[in-house]
């Protein structure tokens, strides 16, 4: 047991600084649009690396890159790492109109006074195939605005049910970089993971869409909208969820993913070779980034831990959460505070993974139950956050069509989220914890 020592923590304080305070100066003070993605969050994590490594003068420099070093050794790192790659990849060969054909194939089926729960359901599927929430609220925002302007539903509604189903997806895809990170950061099977989480989020999705129902019962809408679609170019996002749920490993799925999209791309003359392989590139150079903040995380953490920073926190954890409840409780507020001041879900879970683990073995919390619990509660406040990527995003995309919404219109009607956090709460403190074997 490493000697507890609230100094260690100050290279997360140094990277909170740095990132918070840039992004809140460039946001809300200088008025840069999208001012929190203008900061280099890898320069920021040096930053913090350069503080620790100035720290525990005792300890020699060469030793503390043997450290870090041994930081990185852990596998479930490089697991992170190659299945954020694979998954990159897979999304740029699906691409944007495998998405599109979801939505508007679902909107062609169902009556326009249903078109509100419709985006909804469809941000669910999109979301749970593509792995991220931020591609779905780019691809399905637009369509949001058009069933607003065909149908006379509310702006913000449209809007905030494509938000809601989206965070749905973020959180149980097999494919989004959360799960990738929660699962590895806590050394569970995604397909654990998946049934556990699946407890908590569909309870929610489902009390959301009958929310959505009783408000489209009490309206008359007449518009539709109709586009042309490609079904068939569905076919490797659900290949991807069955192939997930019966437990096939993760790197086969992505892989049958892929081949069958490349296929499917090719044989329909969607796309060309050249542009296939291009989408693969810029597929898995998107991760790049998400990649190294892994890395960098998992560096500074190790020195952290070998200060004593971490004995700190689970110390002062210890003292105010009492029993296994509690624990979870805890383990839920930290990825949420590491939510609110990164306004990045995977950037919250992959710093808060490290000491989660070991608060899991404190208060006896299983695996998947962590790797649930960080998951779900950072997804609860990212798609809320006024200032997160999914926020700016659809308030943009709606902008670039020539409506102006802002984020305090949207919020009230996140019903999602917030009916997630009441699930949360209801499965940490009601529902008997299930006995492993």
């Amino acid at each position: 047991m490493k000697k507890s020592n609230p100094i260690a923590l100050l290279p997360i304080g140094v990277f909170l600084v740095l990132y918070l305070g840039l992004g809140i100066l460039f946001e809300y003070i200088l008025k840069i649009e999208m001012g929190f993605y203008n900061i280099p969050i890898v320069i920021a994590f040096l930053a913090a690396i350069l503080i620790a490594c100035l720290q525990n003068r005792k300890v020699p420099f060469e030793e503390k890159l043997d450290i870090m070093a041994k930081g990185l050794s852990d596998k479930n790192i490089i697991t992170m790492l190659l299945i954020f790659l694979e998954a990159g990849t897979f999304v740029g060969v699906v691409g944007r109109s495998s998405a599109e054909s979801v939505a508007y194939f679902m909107l062609s089926l169902i009556p326009a006074e249903f078109a509100v729960a419709v985006l909804f359901v469809a941000a669910c599927f999109v979301s749970t195939a593509m792995g991220t929430s931020v591609g779905t609220i780019t691809l399905l925002t637009p369509i949001a605005v058009a069933v607003s302007n065909a149908s006379g539903f509310p702006m913000p509604l449209c809007i905030a049910s494509v938000m809601g189903g989206s965070m749905f997806g973020d959180n149980l895809s097999f494919i989004s970089d959360t799960t990738i990170a929660a699962c590895n950061g806590q050394g569970c099977q995604m397909r654990d993971k998946f049934r556990e989480n699946f407890k908590i989020a569909m309870p929610a999705a489902v009390t959301t869409l009958i929310l959505i129902l009783m408000l489209s019962f009490r309206t008359t809408q007449t518009g539709s909208v109709s586009q042309e679609y490609q079904l068939l170019q569905i076919l490797p996002y659900v290949l991807v969820l069955i192939g997930g749920i019966i437990g096939i490993n993760v790197f086969v799925v992505l892989l049958i993913g892929i081949v069958s999209g490349s296929v499917i791309m090719l044989a329909t003359g969607t796309i060309g070779l050249t542009d296939l392989l291009s989408g693969m590139g810029s597929g898995a150079s998107g991760m790049f980034e998400t990649c190294m903040v892994a890395v960098l995380v998992a560096v500074m953490c190790a020195l952290i831990r070998e200060y004593g920073g971490f004995q700190t926190l689970l110390s002062l954890i210890r003292r105010t959460f009492q029993g296994q409840k509690g624990g979870q409780l805890g383990m839920g507020l930290l990825v949420c505070a590491m939510n609110i001041a990164t306004a990045n879900n995977t950037v919250a879970i992959v710093m808060a993974n490290p000491i989660a683990k070991e608060m899991a073995t404190e208060y006896r919390i299983t695996p998947r139950k962590s790797a649930s619990l960080l998951d779900t509660f950072s997804c609860i406040v990212q798609g809320i956050l006024p200032y997160g990527a999914q926020m700016l995003v659809a308030i943009t995309a709606a902008q670039e069509l020539g409506v102006t919404v802002s984020a305090f219109d949207i919020i009230p009607n996140l019903f999602y989220p917030y009916l997630l956090l009441i699930s949360s709460l209801v499965f940490i403190y009601l529902i008997p914890a299930r006995k492993e074997k």
